[in-house]
């Protein structure tokens, strides 16, 4: 599933449980944990070992735990009645309580389910590799209960996701896939962070009034809209200009200039963020997108620069 889809409760009724679900839990946004995943995973090639079985479990284990986040926000946010009244969330897809697609019982069955399951990979993974395997779940545990209230409410919730989707994330899949961790890891691991978080930051400065209007203080609400625009400009650059830094010094392989061949698209992007966001959807915004805007040109891009990121580490292991 590349996208959220929009539909109606007799387009839902004509779907199985499996479809059902990742509907549910907006699939088409874990590719930037399998991001997180196959980056760590890669990185700990060096190390001379590489456990097959608890990388697919690894895998699996994270986007059950972002499926149960995923649930736990639509569950909160509609009990604390952020999402009610055709909010922004139940305008650009389909919120399953807000919608009438699942009951609240049937909701908290998804959610226990899910995150069943995503504890019993974890535990699985601590049994197959040591404790500290078991810190990482822990750690993974709190945000997935915590990220929506009160982190998000309260202007943690950017800064949890740079923590969750970098260091945890990468810096978790390597360490169970070799049992060894690198300063050189945990610095990719704060570059990579930097794009799901400014998928966020696109997402929240999108819906910067609504979330006002409700009381739901998240990192844009704080900084205002120029503020939000501009920090998120700026983690952009970062990334640049650390990878950038660090091929022409000799700490990273030459491959990582390849990140530059973004550029066109990030062009493209820097420009969507400087200009005020449009009041009724441009024709160059398809309908099955709007009212994303922001967030949209955000992972479109943040997509092909985790993959030439990707891209880059694979060239470097190969040829150094």
């Amino acid at each position: 599933m590349t996208k959220i889809p929009r539909l109606d409760a007799t387009d839902w009724g004509a779907m199985g449980l499996a479809k059902r679900w990742f509907v549910a839990t907006r699939a088409a946004v874990f590719v930037m944990t399998l991001f997180s995943a196959g980056i760590g995973m890669l990185l700990a090639i060096p190390a001379g070992q590489f456990d097959l079985i608890n990388a697919a479990l690894v895998c699996l284990g994270l986007v059950l735990a972002h499926a149960t986040n995923n649930l736990l926000n639509d569950w909160t946010d509609s009990k604390k009645g952020v999402d009610k009244d055709n909010y922004f969330r139940t305008q650009y897809g389909p919120q399953p309580l807000e919608n009438g697609l699942l009951t609240e019982r049937q909701m908290m069955g998804y959610i226990g389910l899910t995150g069943a399951a995503a504890l019993a990979i974890g535990a699985a993974l601590v049994v197959r590799t040591d404790l500290t395997t078991l810190y990482f779940m822990l750690a993974g545990a709190f945000f997935v209960l915590f990220y929506t209230w009160p982190l998000k409410y309260i202007g943690l919730g950017e800064p949890a996701v740079w923590l969750v989707w970098g260091p945890l994330m990468v810096l978790g899949s390597a360490y169970v896939v070799s049992a060894e961790l690198t300063s050189f890891q945990f610095w990719i691991a704060l570059v990579y962070g930097i794009g799901p978080t400014s998928v966020l930051l696109g997402k929240h400065t999108d819906k910067l009034k609504q979330d006002r209007a409700k009381g739901v203080h998240t990192l844009p609400v704080i900084l205002g809209e120029t503020g939000s625009r501009n920090l998120t400009l700026g983690l952009w650059a970062v990334q640049y200009l650390v990878l950038t830094l660090g091929a022409l010094t000799g700490v990273l392989s030459i491959w990582f200039l390849l990140v530059w061949l973004a550029l066109p698209r990030f062009i493209v992007t820097v420009k969507r963020f400087r200009q005020p966001r449009p009041q009724e959807r441009p024709e160059t915004i398809p309908e099955d997108v709007w009212p994303l805007y922001l967030v949209a040109f955000a992972f479109n891009y943040n997509k092909l620069f985790s993959g030439i990121l990707v891209l880059a580490i694979l060239l470097s292991l190969v040829f150094g």
